[in-house]
């Protein structure tokens, strides 16, 4: 079904219609967002543009994390390389395609392969060999140990972990790699000061419906018919992921004809179809949209992972811009770029390049009075974050004075 829009970019509807929807159906969490966005509505501002995740999965069409009918309506990316090899060759060393493997394929596990951490009594640790990644939890002549299953992140920051029980349930290790510090530390926000015994310093039990969103933005095909499928699921996020299921375009593709490529097209998902604020909760599905974060009630300086919900409460967004995209700064296809003069023309794609030149309906931005390269350095200004042992870019662009409070 085809998509309207309004002036903002945003899918049109009347409304509210999505949030009364929703209410009628039972769901207590669109309840919450109806009254949150009654609180909220004065300091969203432009920023009433955009939807959660939920609200974009309750509309026709593909949308990243959505379970899918049929696996076999997947591909895998060995298929998308036939025809697109450039990009099917970059992407698979993106971070995003290698953020999800079995713990014993983790290379930050297999090159130290005896990681040790300790709090108060407990003493944790990871021993890794060729067909294991033992994780052990100690306290005094007490221990518990568990093999781990998978491992979260490519350690650029930080690296997760999860591991089974005999009753078949995940459970979250507490402790997590940060590249930072070299070694092991309390997974973020998972500290707790007095565990009750070792189990409960040990690990946090996941349920099934935050296993399913932890592999939805990690994995691809990674739910199936509304269920988790941990035995078909392809780890990493790759073409599918943000593409939708590729069979029919693959199939249509083979048999396609020079006078019918349009509908081949059609049987696959290009984001580059959406306006601004839609392609921000795109990206947003997993990188944290607008709404997702305020529902979620992260505040402060931990709300700087959220690189989508910062964007968007830019003065800069407005209704939004496609030149302030995500993927207007970051191809999903390749490396993320850290050099900040790569981003420069980005930015003079707004900004008049030269003080005293007048803005025109093109380029609104003044000219920066300080300098004319590297905008990223002063106006993305990095943000640490404690549980992360990191600096997180902030992507609320803005003009940073010194000793200013973090701006919510």
């Amino acid at each position: 079904m085809a998509k309207d829009y309004d002036s903002g970019g945003r899918i049109a509807r009347p409304p509210g219609a999505g949030w009364l929807q929703a209410t009628l159906r039972g769901q207590c969490g669109r309840i919450r967002f109806l009254a949150l966005a009654m609180v909220l509505v004065p300091q969203a501002g432009a920023a009433m543009g955009q939807l959660s995740t939920d609200d974009h999965l309750a509309e026709p069409g593909f949308w990243p994390t959505q379970s899918q009918p049929s696996r076999d309506g997947f591909t895998g990316p060995g298929a998308c390389a036939s025809c697109h090899a450039s990009k099917a060759a970059t992407q698979k060393e993106t971070p995003m395609a290698r953020n999800l493997m079995p713990a014993t394929a983790a290379e930050i596990l297999r090159s130290q392969p005896a990681l040790t951490f300790s709090a108060g009594d407990f003493k944790f640790r990871i021993d890794t060999a060729a067909n294991q990644a033992l994780y052990t939890v100690g306290k005094g002549s007490q221990r518990l140990s568990f093999p781990l299953a998978w491992a979260f992140g490519t350690g650029r920051v930080a690296q997760s972990y999860l591991f089974k029980k005999e009753d078949g349930d995940f459970y979250e290790a507490r402790t997590s790699y940060f590249t930072s510090l070299k070694t092991l530390d309390f997974t973020p926000w998972r500290a707790l000061p007095s565990p009750s015994g070792i189990e409960e310093a040990m690990f946090r039990r996941v349920g099934r419906d935050e296993i399913q969103r932890c592999f939805a933005c990690h994995a691809t095909a990674s739910s199936i018919g509304g269920h988790f499928d941990e035995s078909h699921l392809i780890a990493g996020v790759t073409c599918e992921a943000c593409h939708g299921p590729g069979a029919s375009h693959v199939k249509s593709m083979a048999a396609a004809n020079p006078d019918r490529p349009k509908t081949s097209r059609q049987e696959i998902f290009n984001p580059e179809s959406l306006l601004p604020a839609d392609a921000v909760d795109f990206c947003g599905a997993c990188h944290g949209t607008f709404w997702d974060t305020k529902l979620s009630g992260t505040k402060g300086v931990s709300t700087t992972r959220s690189a989508p919900y910062r964007l968007v409460t830019s003065k800069c967004w407005g209704n939004g811009d496609p030149r302030l995209a995500c993927t207007a700064c970051h191809d999903p296809h390749k490396q993320l770029e850290t050099d900040a003069a790569a981003y420069d023309p980005i930015c003079r794609s707004c900004h008049v390049n030269s003080p005293g030149q007048k803005t025109t309906t093109g380029h609104p931005g003044f000219a920066c009075p300080k300098a004319v390269s590297n905008c990223t350095n002063c106006h993305m200004a990095k943000v640490y974050i404690p549980e992360m042992h990191a600096s997180f870019t902030d992507h609320r662009i803005r003009i940073v004075k010194p000793g200013e409070a973090f701006p919510e």
